[in-house]
C-alpha cells in the first residue's frame, strides 16, 4: 500500500509539471516560428537537456539497456560514439553552421533546411517523406519501452499502457509546438539525471562496490560461453569475438548504426536552429555531454550488471530469467532487485525518457506533414494556418506510430531486441541518406544540388535494399528475401574473411555509396548560382 501511495503521489506530480509546461508553451507560441523553432531564442540549458532527452529514451534505457544485459558492456562504445559523435561533434562542427545557415534561409525544419541550401523543392519533398514514412518505426519502438516498462510496473495490459501513454504525449505536443516540447523536455532531463544516478550507486552499492560488481560480472564469463559461445560472446565485461555474430550485431548494428546516424537526426538538428548564436551552443556542450554520459552509461552498465542480480536469485542469466525478451531485463531488474521508491522513481524517468523523445519525433513528424508538404507543392499559409495543418499532422502521424507499436510486437519474436533494432535502423537509414548532403551542405559550396538529391536518393535506395535482402534481423521478418530467394537473407553465412554479410548493418553499405555518388556528381554537374550560395554562407 505504501508503495502504490508513492507512485501515485509522484506520478501525479510529474504529470502536473509536464501539463503546466505544456500550458506554458502553448501560452507562449504566437507564431509559426514560435511553434516550429521555439522563436529561436531558447536558453542554451534548455536546449541542451531538449536535445539530450530526445536523444536518450527509452530505447536507450530499456531497449539497449536490455542489449547490455544480453552482450555485455561491450554496447558502452556507443557511449563513448554517443559523446564524442552525438555531442561534441555535432554541437561544434554542425550545430554552430546549422544555426547560422538557418536563420538565413529562414529554416523551421530539417528538409526545409535542405531543400532551401540546395535550392530544391524535391529534395524538401523527399527530406519530409522520409520522416512520414520511417520516423513511425522509431517512434513506435521509443511507445513500445514506455509501454514494456508501465506494463510490468503497473500490472496493467500493453495494449492499455500504450493508449495512455500516448494520449499524455500528444496532448502537450499538439498544445505547446516546440517551446511545450523544449520546456517539458528540459524538466524531463532533470528528472533522468536524478533516476539514473539513483539507479547506478544502488546497483554498485548493493553488489559492494565497483570492484566487487566487475570482478563478479567477469565471474558469470563461463555462463555466457556455455549459452552464447558459437556466436561470440566471450563475457559480460569483454568484447565478442572478433568477427564473430555478436561483435557484428554490437559494432554494426547497435554502435556505429546509433553511434553515426546521430548526426542525421532531423528531431535533433532542428535543436541547433532554436538558440540564437554560437555562444549558447558552447555553452550546452558540457550538460550535453555529461547528460548523455550518465543516461547511457547507466543504462548499459545497469544492463550487464543485471546478470549478476538474476543469477544470484535464481541461476539464470537475465536472458532466461526475463524469458527470453531483452526488453523486459531492466523492467524486472527494479521490480526484482530495487526498492520500491526505486522502482516507482525510474518509473517516472522512463517516463519522462519516453515522453522527451516521443515529443520531438511527433513534432518533427508533425512539421513535416503540416509545412514541408505544403511548400514542396508551393502553398503557402499563413502562420495561424501553418499551426493549424502541423497539430493535424501531429495527430496522423501520432496514429501510425501508436499502431505499429501494436503491431511489431506480433510479428517480432523475443529476443531480438525490437526495440533497440528498431532504433538503429532508422538512424542508420537516415546517415545514409542525409549524411553527405548535410554535412557537404554545411561545409562546402561545391556540393551541386543534382550530386545532393541523387547521393541521397542512392543512399535511401541502398540501405532499405540491404535491410530487405541482406541484413537477417530485419530481411527474416519482411520476408521479401525469403518470397524471392526462398532463404532469410541473400547471403545467408558467406563470409569474406571477418566480414559475416548478413550482420553487416545497412549504414556500412549505404552511407559509403551515398558519399561516393554525392563527391563525384559535384565534380561533374553544374554549381548552384553564386547568388543562391552567398545568401546560405553569408557575404563573407
Amino acid at each position: 500500500m505504501e508503495g502504490t501511495l508513492f507512485l501515485f503521489v509522484i506520478t501525479m506530480v510529474y504529470l502536473f509539471i509536464t501539463g503546466y509546461l505544456g500550458y506554458l508553451g502553448y501560452k507562449n507560441t504566437k507564431t509559426a516560428t514560435d511553434y516550429m523553432v521555439a522563436g529561436r531564442n531558447a536558453h542554451p540549458v534548455v536546449m541542451a537537456l531538449s536535445y539530450g532527452a530526445t536523444f536518450i529514451s527509452t530505447s536507450a534505457i530499456v531497449g539497449f539497456g536490455g542489449a547490455a544485459g544480453m552482450f555485455g558492456m561491450s554496447v558502452l562504445w556507443l557511449t563513448v560514439l554517443n559523446i564524442s559523435v552525438g555531442i561534441f561533434i555535432a554541437f561544434v562542427f554542425l550545430g554552430k553552421r546549422t544555426r547560422a545557415m538557418g536563420h538565413r534561409l529562414n529554416a523551421h525544419t530539417f528538409p526545409e533546411l535542405v531543400g532551401r541550401r540546395f535550392d530544391s523543392k524535391f529534395l524538401g519533398l523527399f527530406s519530409a517523406l522520409v520522416i512520414i514514412i520511417f520516423m513511425p518505426l522509431y517512434t513506435s519502438v521509443v511507445l513500445m519501452g514506455a509501454a514494456k516498462f508501465i506494463e510490468v510496473r503497473l500490472s496493467i495490459s500493453y495494449e492499455a499502457a500504450l493508449l495512455f501513454f500516448s494520449a499524455i504525449v500528444a496532448l502537450y505536443v499538439i498544445m505547446g509546438g516546440l517551446k511545450g516540447v523544449m520546456y517539458t523536455d528540459a524538466a524531463q532531463g532533470g528528472i533522468m539525471l536524478f533516476g539514473m544516478a539513483a539507479i547506478l550507486f544502488l546497483s554498485y552499492y548493493k553488489l559492494g562496490g565497483i570492484q566487487s560488481a566487475h570482478e563478479q560480472l567477469t565471474a558469470l564469463a563461463p555462463e555466457a560461453v556455455s549459452v552464447f559461445g558459437k556466436a561470440g560472446h566471450q563475457g559480460w565485461t569483454s568484447m565478442p569475438e572478433f568477427g564473430s555474430r555478436f561483435w557484428w550485431i554490437v559494432i554494426s548494428t547497435l554502435v556505429m548504426g546509433v553511434g553515426i546516424g546521430v548526426l542525421a537526426q532531423p528531431q535533433l538538428a532542428v535543436r541547433f536552429m532554436t538558440v540564437k548564436s554560437n555562444m549558447e551552443l558552447n555553452r550546452a556542450v558540457m550538460v550535453g555531454g555529461v547528460f548523455i554520459l550518465l543516461m547511457t552509461g547507466t543504462a548499459f552498465t545497469v544492463g550487464a550488471l543485471s546478470n549478476v542480480y538474476f543469477f544470484n536469485e535464481s541461476g539464470q542469466i537475465a536472458f532466461f530469467a526475463t524469458n527470453k525478451d531483452i526488453e523486459q531485463i531492466i523492467p524486472e531488474f527494479l521490480k526484482r532487485f530495487m526498492p520500491f521508491w526505486m522502482s516507482d522513481i525510474f518509473f517516472v524517468t522512463l517516463m519522462a525518457a519516453a515522453m522527451s523523445t516521443a515529443s520531438g519525433q511527433f513534432h518533427v513528424m508533425g512539421t513535416s506533414v503540416g509545412r514541408d508538404l505544403f511548400d514542396a507543392f508551393g502553398k503557402n499559409l499563413s502562420s495561424n494556418a501553418s499551426i493549424l495543418v502541423t497539430r493535424l499532422g501531429i495527430l496522423i502521424t501520432l496514429i501510425a506510430s501508436v499502431l505499429l507499436a501494436y503491431i511489431l510486437p506480433v510479428f517480432f519474436e523475443s529476443g531480438i531486441a525490437i526495440v533497440a533494432r528498431g532504433t538503429a535502423i532508422f538512424m542508420g537509414l537516415c546517415a545514409a541518406t542525409f549524411l553527405p548532403m548535410y554535412v557537404g551542405g554545411l561545409y562546402t559550396k561545391r556540393i551541386t544540388k543534382s550530386a545532393a538529391i541523387w547521393g541521397g536518393l542512392a543512399g535511401f535506395i541502398v540501405s532499405l535494399l540491404w535491410i530487405l535482402f541482406v541484413h537477417e534481423k530485419e530481411s527474416s521478418v519482411l520476408l521479401a528475401c525469403n518470397a524471392l530467394f526462398g532463404r532469410p537473407s541473400f547471403f545467408g553465412e558467406t563470409r569474406t574473411g571477418f566480414i559475416l554479410w548478413s550482420e553487416v548493418d545497412a549504414l556500412f553499405i549505404g552511407l559509403p555509396v551515398s558519399v561516393v555518388i554525392t563527391v563525384v556528381l559535384s565534380c561533374i554537374t553544374k554549381s548552384l548560382p553564386l547568388e543562391h550560395l552567398k545568401r546560405c554562407f553569408g557575404a563573407g
